[in-house]
């Protein structure tokens, strides 16, 4: 195979053509665009992932409708093994919250403590 003839008369690579059947080269001061990502973007994704969670939290308790005898501190409950899950979960997630909550108050106090009392170097 030989090689494409330039107007010029060199041998090399033809220009795209005006027709489109070859994309121009993009200018180099052009970057390449990023999607950009703005809080409703987030927010939208979130609550499809929280829809897409209920679904599922909602199919386990369907499934899941045997009733158990939970006994705790003297209370006695009787309900749906999911229902006794889900409420074991939220416990867990609020305990956690608590502990998350305690933890950024701590770091907090730390940050103004260091900005009014400079140390010095």
């Amino acid at each position: 195979m030989t090689e494409p003839v330039t107007p010029a008369g060199t041998t090399g690579t033809l220009p795209p053509s005006a027709n489109g059947s070859a994309p121009p080269p993009a200018p180099a001061s052009q970057a390449p665009r990023r999607r950009l990502r703005t809080r409703i973007s987030g927010v939208r994704i979130a609550l499809i992932a929280g829809t897409a969670a209920l679904i599922v939290v909602l199919i386990f308790i369907v499934q899941n409708e045997n009733a158990v005898s939970i006994s705790f501190l003297g209370a006695r409950l009787h309900l749906p093994l999911a229902v006794a899950l889900l409420f074991a979960a939220i416990a867990g997630a609020l305990i956690m919250a608590a502990a998350g909550t305690a933890r950024i108050t701590e770091l907090r106090q730390i940050m103004r403590r260091d900005r009014r009392e400079p140390r010095a170097r």
